[in-house]
């Protein structure tokens, strides 16, 4: 990582900066409509979480407009289907579970995790069953999360989920967010990635000035820091409890530091001249319709417990309710941008903060193609 060079804050301010910060010479609406691209199958992502899947029962999910069966076996062991029952497409997520295998409800189809046709109970002897059976998804569960694999399945093996040691320490309680946003999942990495909208949050964080402290920018990634400077105006409590200043009685500002590592999101708050975060978010942006413009955003807020017993469980009620606050103020604002992209059917963005410009780049690079036959309205 690589500290912001003497002068950046104000070639930034000017879009003049050259060298291997410099922002790319165009406007948002240069080159593929970003807005257009579909994101990148071969990644594991969350689909729903564990809880969500009880044992001997079943989940519909759904990824980028593939309807996905979720079911947990006697066993334990998640499994994910196809969500059709190769004799008459009844969805196999309303099926019975038995044993390791998940029946459709219609006519008892068998199916194994694998996505093989175990039985059918009334077939006739001397016939074969079907060949095929359905679409078999890799599939891992990771912290308190189910995640899939929709790309290339030889893939799975090789790609590694997102390594969260907050999750499991001790030092740490997490906070589980799960919430459907209807937009295309580049609004928000745009969104959280601009810590420059915090005008929108006045009535939540108070008045706060983001200093853009410096950025890095590779073909897969987009970080920027910032300082996190209050100017007064009432704070909610919870964002009080949050920050340095609340349980950890310190009066420095936060160094927030923001990563989009194609294709999750990552926030970290580091109280100035401290060396461990105040806290860590991990995000995944989901899609959930074919045209990609739903998307659920799961979210892991790892939060650090401070040194006096039991503090952050009489806090957490009050940093819930901030989170969701602020959660409901960009839903609104990122949603609203994207009635705007539908009613004029395509980018009319005028972006001037070159970090926007250049983590539209990361995700117009790493994504794909909107599948064949997917018709994107307006």
């Amino acid at each position: 990582m690589t500290d912001a060079q003497p002068g950046r804050e104000a070639a930034i301010a000017t879009g003049a900066a050259k060298g291997p910060h410099s922002s790319p010479d165009h406007r948002s609406g240069a080159g593929a409509d970003l807005r257009r691209t579909g994101i990148n199958p071969d990644f594991w992502y969350p689909v729903a979480r564990s809880g969500s899947v009880p044992k001997k029962g079943t989940f519909a999910a759904v990824f980028a407009g593939e309807r996905i069966a979720l079911y947990r076996g006697e066993g334990g062991a998640v499994y994910a289907l196809e969500d059709r029952c190769a004799h008459r497409q009844v969805p196999l997520s309303i099926g019975v579970v038995d044993g390791e295998a998940l029946r459709c409800c219609y006519h008892a189809w068998a199916y194994r995790g694998n996505g093989r046709i175990s039985q059918i109970p009334y077939l006739p002897k001397g016939v074969d069953r079907p060949p095929r059976g359905v679409r078999a998804y890799p599939v891992r569960e990771a912290y308190g999360l189910v995640f899939v694999f929709p790309g290339d399945p030889e893939k799975a093996a090789l790609t590694p989920l997102p390594d969260l040691p907050e999750f499991d320490s001790a030092r740490h309680k997490t906070m589980t967010f799960s919430r459907t946003v209807r937009c295309h999942y580049s609004f928000m990495h745009e969104n959280l990635l601009d810590m420059n909208h915090q005008f929108l949050h006045r009535g939540v964080l108070g008045r706060i000035q983001p200093k853009l402290l410096g950025y890095d920018t590779g073909p897969h990634f987009v970080e920027a820091r910032y300082l996190f400077v209050p100017a007064g105006g009432k704070k909610d409590r919870g964002a009080g409890l949050l920050s340095a200043e609340g349980m950890r009685g310190r009066s420095s500002p936060d160094v927030i530091t923001v990563r989009t590592q194609y294709p999750y999101q990552t926030l970290q708050a580091i109280p100035e001249n401290a060396e461990l975060p105040a806290f860590s978010l991990w995000v995944a942006y989901v899609p959930e319709d074919a045209e990609q413009r739903t998307n659920h955003a799961y979210g892991l807020l790892m939060i650090a417990k401070p040194p006096i017993p039991g503090a952050l469980h009489l806090a957490w009620p009050f940093i819930r309710r901030f989170t969701e606050r602020v959660f409901a103020e960009d839903r609104m604002a990122v949603e609203a941008e994207q009635r705007a992209w539908d009613e004029q059917g395509e980018d009319r963005n005028h972006e001037v903060f070159p970090l926007i410009l250049h983590v539209r780049d990361v995700l117009r690079a790493n994504g794909v193609p909107l599948r064949p036959g997917v018709v994107c309205k307006g």
